[in-house]
């Protein structure tokens, strides 16, 4: 087995990062994706590109600007890059925010208002867009919009009663998600904006409070586990959504983690996040046909989600990145195994060489579920991100 610890096998796999994101990835989407009439991006995209549907993810159209705009900061200053991340921005200046600046989940081709979603990571999204193209433009409205959609992300995920509950309040609970979107999304502001106030904390205060708070209430070492939902104060919910795990989405918090602790050279942090990652993928990785399963159960009881055997593209773009992370943190042989296993297997399974890009959905076995290169959830930007990061890491 090819092993990290190579230098001709990391040149290898730099490489191959590259090039599939400048070769493959990005063209796809630049070609097929962008809206040249209306503005921002189209991602609900067949096999070849052809477009499926009009409607518009405003999650998108942030995370697309996000993308383009990243790769205009950190690559090469490419005008097609810029001009395809200012689209992005555009569409969301013009459509994206409903009055009293929440953002919509989904909207026309040209603009008009389909679906409001309680939740805020269009904010979140839309943030780390303007931020980016701040970075690349200097634009001072762009950098105020950024740190008043994180405004928005903050408030409405952590201030009480400001968000529409999803539930009675017979079994009160909180989730993983926005506690992880925080820490990524104050992250990126950051990176590109210099450590900011907003909400009263600076990012890194916001970074601290996140990490802090899921290490508390949501990691559980004694059993192995981070979870995604818990109570109040981080009790175990016996139930199904109580016992859910995502092992992809927590392999994603571990990465968080690990990119927080290279940033600091914190060796603590290390420690916390290969925690996460051992725990998840022993979780997660399937034994008997390779992959990530998409959702176990705490105590190894069925599943309610019928797809909870399903291996999605993201997951295993997240594992890629979390375990030449902690390799690169750690020097440990277990985590460049892990990343020959999930590495080898998804660009064995995912990859359409007949039209470029990943198939997103496949079954266990790693047979195609369906043929879409794109939807309101999938589009230029965990495999992108994932290509992006791999190939910074390995040049370092």
């Amino acid at each position: 087995m090819s092993s990290l610890s190579d230098p001709g096998y990391r040149a290898h796999l730099g490489q191959l990062y590259r090039t599939t994101l400048l070769d493959d990835v990005i063209p796809f989407w630049l070609r097929h994706g962008l809206d040249r009439e209306h503005g921002g991006i189209l991602t609900c995209l067949d096999r070849d590109g052809s477009v499926l549907d009009t409607d518009k993810s405003i999650w998108f159209q942030g995370r697309a600007g996000w993308m383009f705009a990243t790769l205009f900061n950190t690559v090469e200053r490419r005008p097609e890059w810029l001009e395809a991340s200012r689209s992005c921005v555009d569409f969301l200046r013009h459509h994206g925010e409903a009055d009293g600046g929440k953002m919509w989940f989904s909207v026309t081709r040209d603009g008009r208002p389909l679906r409001m979603r309680r939740y805020v990571f269009s904010e979140a999204f839309a943030a780390i867009a303007h931020a980016a193209f701040a970075r690349a433009t200097g634009e001072s409205q762009a950098h105020d919009d950024a740190l008043r959609m994180f405004g928005t992300y903050l408030r409405y995920s952590f201030e009480p009663g400001v968000m529409t509950p999803k539930f009675e309040p017979t079994r009160p609970s909180k989730g993983l998600a926005p506690r992880m979107i925080g820490i990524v999304t104050a992250q990126e502001l950051r990176a590109c904006l210099g450590d900011v106030e907003v909400g009263g904390r600076t990012c890194t205060g916001w970074i601290d409070h996140l990490i802090g708070e899921i290490e508390r209430d949501f990691l559980k070492p004694e059993h192995g586990a981070l979870l995604e939902q818990v109570g109040p104060s981080g009790e175990i919910l016996d139930h199904f959504d109580g016992r859910l795990l995502n092992p992809g989405h927590a392999i994603e918090c571990a990465w968080f983690i690990l990119h927080e602790a290279a940033h600091r050279g914190d060796k603590r942090l290390v420690r916390l996040g290969t925690t996460v990652l051992d725990a998840m993928w022993a979780r997660g990785w399937d034994p008997e046909h390779g992959g990530l399963l998409y959702f176990t159960d705490l105590r190894g009881l069925p599943v309610q989600e019928y797809w909870h055997d399903m291996k999605f593209w993201w997951p295993h773009c997240e594992a890629i990145i979390a375990t030449l992370l902690a390799w690169t943190l750690t020097g440990e042989s277990h985590h460049s195994d892990w990343h020959h296993a999930v590495h080898d297997w998804s660009f064995r399974h995912f990859p359409d060489p007949s039209h470029g890009e990943w198939f997103g959905y496949l079954h266990r076995d790693g047979s195609v579920a369906q043929r879409a290169k794109g939807n309101l959830f999938k589009g230029p930007f965990h495999l992108p991100r994932m290509l992006w990061y791999c190939d910074k890491l390995l040049s370092c």
